[in-house]
């Protein structure tokens, strides 16, 4: 029996003022999956991810978390979503640790420095750079935190918006796999990237948005990587 879907969009339609910014998508990510929504800058990904976030209001349609909607139950829904933005906002004068602690903190999950230790672990960052002072790190660095107050909040959907935009490719090809480990945990992921072979190495499904509408969709895995080239390319030049 299939999963039921913990990250779930139902006819959504969102508008800021006369532009459409979503066409009635429906997308459903369930438990254990990796979705990678892949699209040029205008496309519509961070809009879906912002009205999952609660940010923007659904014109029409809905969007659903293990559920609920984020305007129903606000609180309820934020402690079930991890978000990683395409720059994590870390404070640069504190350290690795002390930032995982302090947003923990603010979660109402009080860390010992063990635990907080070990999730630093969990997520592959160096030891000897958990008490250097975070203005010293790399974007792959900071992207490890993020992963750690995700563990650390045990969230069950995770919320990517351009996470490997910037690193180097050794760091992108880590980042992937522990966003893979976290799935492979029970974790629903929604990923929006122009990274095509990250959403390629990582994903389970693969959905392709382009002004605002869902125009593609399939397994991630029934398709090369030149196949998936080939696809993105003819929706972005309209064949």
């Amino acid at each position: 029996m299939s999963q039921p879907p913990l990250l779930q969009a139902v006819n959504l339609v969102v508008h800021y003022k006369s532009h459409q910014a979503i066409d009635n998508l429906n997308l459903s990510v369930p438990a254990g999956c990796v979705y990678a929504m892949l699209g040029g800058n205008g496309a519509g990904k961070t809009s879906t991810i912002s009205t999952f976030l609660g940010f923007n209001l659904p014109t029409s349609g809905q969007v659903l978390i293990d559920g609920e909607t984020p305007q129903q139950n606000p609180a309820a829904v934020r402690a079930k979503l991890a978000y990683l933005p395409e720059n994590v906002a870390l404070y640069d004068y504190m350290s690795g640790l002390e930032n995982l602690s302090f947003f923990c903190a603010l979660a109402g999950i009080h860390l010992n420095k063990q635990q907080a230790t070990e999730l630093l672990n969990g997520t592959g960052l160096q030891a000897d750079a958990h008490h250097k002072r975070v203005a010293m790190y790399s974007k792959g660095m900071r992207q490890k935190v993020g992963l750690a107050i995700a563990d650390a909040k045990q969230a069950k959907v995770m919320l990517l918006d351009e996470p490997t935009s910037g690193l180097d490719p050794s760091a992108a090809n880590d980042f992937a796999q522990r966003i893979r480990n976290a799935a492979d945990k029970g974790m629903a992921v929604l990923m929006a990237t122009h990274d095509l072979f990250n959403a390629k190495q990582v994903a389970d499904r693969i959905g392709i948005m382009k002004t605002g509408r869902l125009v593609e969709e399939f397994d991630a895995h029934s398709v090369a990587h030149d196949e998936l080239e080939a696809k993105y390319l003819a929706h972005a030049r309209g064949l």
